[in-house]
Parts: structure tokens; sequence; C-alpha cells
């Protein structure tokens, strides 16, 4: 009698967190729809029809938001578009499903250049060169991409105004 309330407490958990593990998928396994419109994103980009591309991935995003492969073709297309600040976030929520993504790293690291951030860009960097044991392609752009630095357009306008001569005085 006093053994039967702590039973059926105990199998009702067990049933409850049986059911959970069932009901979760890995996150290996995306949704087909979510792939097939992550393919119909990379077509549109291919074919330079960004916002088409921007379109399908974010569509491919809220079916299925572990597709991290999309992520990182949304933040590709946002670099096309030059919003390097999207593409730094899109590259991030990439690397928050797989932190050693490699080439989230790299795009990541592009885009910090592009927007000014050498310095964080380098931090990128070594993470890679600790992911690669050999020379990836990825380290290769990357390490490029810096030592080319910020694009000049992008230093001047973040660059404060410089101030007026004094006058000369007779």
């Amino acid at each position: 009698m006093r053994l039967t309330p702590p039973a059926i407490a105990l199998a009702v958990l067990l049933a409850t967190v049986s059911s959970v593990s069932h009901s979760a998928r890995p996150d290996t396994m995306i949704d087909a729809r979510s792939l097939a419109l992550l393919k119909q994103g990379e077509a549109a980009a291919a074919a330079g029809q960004l916002n088409a591309a921007n379109d399908a991935l974010e569509t491919a995003l809220a079916v299925d938001p572990r597709n991290r492969a999309a992520f990182i073709v949304l933040a590709k297309v946002a670099a096309r578009q030059d919003l390097d600040g999207k593409a730094i976030r899109l590259y991030r929520e990439a690397l928050l499903l797989e932190p050693n993504d490699v080439v989230a790293l790299a795009g990541q690291g592009e885009a910090m250049v592009a927007k000014g951030a050498v310095t964080k860009a380098g931090e990128n960097l070594a993470k890679i060169k600790t992911l690669c044991i050999t020379t990836c392609p990825q380290q290769a752009a990357l390490a490029a991409a810096i030592a080319r630095g910020a694009p000049v357009e992008k230093v001047a306008v973040a660059a404060p105004p410089a101030k007026p001569a004094p006058p000369a005085v007779n």
C-alpha cells in the first residue's frame, strides 16, 4: 500500500522519458524538405538570383533550423550582397550547430576582414590551423584575406574625421 504511489510515479516518469527519446531526431537527420529548399537556394545563388536564393534558404531554415549548410550558403549570399554583419551572424549560427566547421570559420573570418575586424579574423585563422592537420584551402583563403586587409573604402568610413588645421598666424 505504501509503495503504490511511488511506483506509479516512477512508471509515469519512465514512460515520459522513453517517449521523448523516440520522438527526437538526431542532428544528422535534416528534414528532406529543408534539403530540397537548400538545393533550390544554391541553384538560385549560382544563377545570380540572390533574392530568390535568400527566400529559399530562409524557408529551408524555417523548415529545419538545424540545417547548417543552409546557414552557410545564406551567409555567402549575404556576403555577396555586401551585408557583412549579417554574414557574420549567419556563420555564427552555423558554428553554434558545429563549432569546428572549418568552412563556417573561414567564411566568418573573411566577412570579419571585410567588416574591418582583422584581429578577430586572425582568431578564426588560429582555430582553423588547430583543426587542419595539413593546410586546408579555407586556411589559405582566410590567410590571404587577412593579408589583403579590410577594403580601403570601409576603413575610410570607419576612420574619424580629420581635425581642421589651425589658421596660420602671421
